[in-house]
């Protein structure tokens, strides 16, 4: 056993060096979320949202808990790459032919990518902060959030790890990617709630694991324990199963990859 953990931990810190040695992609990768997202797109449609609608103070404390997880969907999504860049460069064949456990190589991706992602949401949140959004829920609140984001973030790494075992190329990978990642956006209740949404649209993003999040997320930062206990509950109900489901699907593609 204390083998096994030094073999992830040596596995991620290798990640992590790779990531330092990358010094405007690891800056990049903590800013580009809350930049684009909360400052410019919260800021721009501040005024042209309806408070009423949003059932907030104002949009930017709307927008901030999907935008927590649209990072969670874009980091567990993008978290099989540097696996596939291994695999086109033979690396990953040679770490395989190596007396490691099979299953480190994955769990060292799954810790460096959730730790990264968490990362990620504690800026926001401070960044949110900065504009007037404290999450109502306090200290305890900001925990739960990081679990949600953790929750969702194991599934979404899991299908980009079988992704990566999967596809020929890193082109065939972005192509998947960009189809996945879109769609689960917009039909969700990230940027509008689903009453405002087109029926057809609000049906769809009731299927969309990433609204269960949102709209669990979202009363943390915004209402308080008293409205958040039941979404929470109900998520991490759907986070098991949604997990469960894509570790699944992962392990048959690492098993075909490597057989």
């Amino acid at each position: 056993m204390n083998e096994y953990r030094q073999e992830i931990g040596a596995l991620t810190m290798r990640w992590v060096r790779r990531l330092s040695r990358e010094k405007f992609s690891m800056l990049f990768t903590l800013v580009q979320p809350m930049l684009f997202w909360l400052i410019f797109f919260g800021n721009l449609f501040q005024r042209a949202a309806d408070v009423r609608v949003v059932q907030a103070p104002n949009y930017i404390s709307f927008l901030a808990a999907g935008v927590v997880i649209m990072t969670v969907l874009n980091n567990g999504l993008a978290g099989g790459v540097d696996l596939l860049f291994d695999k086109e460069n033979g690396f990953l064949e040679r770490l395989m032919s190596t007396p490691i456990h099979r299953s480190s190589v994955i769990l060292s991706r799954f810790i460096f990518v959730m730790t990264i992602t968490s990362l990620q949401v504690l800026v926001i949140l401070g960044v949110a902060y900065l504009f007037g959004v404290r999450p109502a829920t306090g200290f305890l609140g900001v925990v739960v959030i990081l679990l949600i984001g953790l929750l969702f973030g194991v599934g979404l790494t899991a299908i980009s790890m079988a992704m990566a075992f999967s596809v020929k190329s890193h082109g065939d990978f972005f192509s998947v990617l960009g189809f996945l990642s879109l769609p689960m956006i917009f039909l969700s209740s990230a940027l509008v709630p689903l009453a405002a949404m087109p029926t057809w649209m609000g049906v769809l993003a009731r299927f969309n694991p990433m609204t269960w999040a949102i709209d669990a997320v979202r009363p943390l930062i915004l209402s308080g324990w008293a409205e958040a206990l039941g979404p929470v509950a109900m998520v991490v109900v759907v986070m098991v199963a949604f997990d469960a489901l894509c570790l699944y699907g992962s392990a048959r593609a690492f098993r075909r990859a490597m057989g």
